[in-house]
């Protein structure tokens, strides 16, 4: 399909080579020159026509209604160019090759495509806007480093965000401060915190001096992120005494509770209640009432002879069976 006369003009006014799309858009940094690429796809797409808001919702009840790919096909097709103004407006985050980012955006479009519905009398192009801008904006979080900055959807919306949020603030006078961009996107500050932080960062080797006249590395410095030395003691000893309680429970139990705390209670593994119903030849259902009647003794007894340990009791077992 040839591309319309009123482009071919455009293109031929000029003197240059440029696609439609960077007199159309605000943005007329689109890397074409350093491309050929992507000139050359952007040649490609300016011969599909665009669609009527009415031929597109024949088209998408077509799909949606008969399954037909050809529907399918001239809605994918006649919205590429959507997708490269969309992928424009993530040029700042994404310094590489712009056609990951239409490529990506591709993706999300013939998501849109599967999954609009042409009875809510939506645009399809604010809906397939939606899929672009998503898909687009996973890749970039996914590739932005080699370690991931945004693994949540709240993180990827604060990516995209934070910095808009600044420069809208500078603009207006304020003082982009932590508190106040928080308030305004609705986030912990924290949050605001940590993302600038690895926004304003790039990747270093864990292995790489901290200074070049140091010989300490990087992951030398880095948060254990596990509990603290006092807390390991003080849950070893607990942990000891415990034990030495539990000994002496033990021999006032009889023997299907005690089979109960040792093979069920203080396991990695514990047994089924039907497995020790059958060693017992009592009803699974006889073995759960022991088992509750057993974890009632052991709180009353531990409360006495150990109150700290309660809150480690959950009133089934005890917690990483401290």
């Amino acid at each position: 399909m040839a591309p319309k006369k009123t482009e071919i003009k455009k293109i031929k006014k000029t003197g240059k080579l440029l696609h439609p799309l960077v007199a159309l858009s605000d943005d007329e940094n689109l890397p074409t020159a350093s491309n050929p690429a992507l000139h050359r796809y952007l040649q490609e797409i300016s011969q599909y026509e665009l669609l009527s808001r009415e031929e597109t919702e024949k088209l998408a009840i077509s799909f949606r209604e008969d399954g037909d790919q050809e529907a399918a096909y001239r809605l994918v097709s006649a919205n590429l160019r959507l997708v490269v103004k969309v992928a424009m407006d993530f040029q700042k985050y994404w310094m590489q090759n712009f056609m990951d980012l239409i490529q990506e955006g591709n993706v999300g479009l013939v998501q849109a495509t599967k999954k609009f519905d042409p009875y809510r009398e939506v645009k399809f192009s604010y809906y397939a806007a939606y899929w672009i801008r998503a898909y687009i904006l996973k890749f970039i979080m996914d590739n932005w480093r080699l370690v991931k900055i945004g693994t949540t959807q709240a993180q990827r919306k604060l990516f995209f965000s934070l910095n808009k949020e600044k420069k809208a603030l500078e603009a207006q006078g304020f003082k982009p401060e932590v508190k106040l961009l928080a308030t305004r996107l609705k986030v912990k500050e924290s949050e605001v915190i940590e993302m600038s932080q690895r926004m304003d960062s790039w990747d270093v080797s864990l292995e790489s001096p901290v200074r070049s006249d140091s010989d300490d590395e990087q992951k030398s410095f880095l948060p254990s992120g596990g509990p603290e030395i006092e807390d390991i003691v003080a849950g070893g000893e607990m942990k000891d005494h415990l034990y030495k309680l539990l000994e002496v429970l033990k021999e006032k139990l009889n023997e299907k509770e005690t089979m109960i705390l040792e093979e069920r209670l203080l396991t990695d593994e514990p047994l089924t209640l039907q497995t020790i119903a059958d060693r017992f030849g009592i009803s699974r259902e006889r073995v759960r009432q022991i088992e509750v009647n057993l974890l009632k003794k052991m709180k009353k007894y531990l409360e006495i002879e150990m109150p700290d340990i309660v809150d480690f009791f959950d009133g089934k077992r005890m917690v990483q069976k401290v």
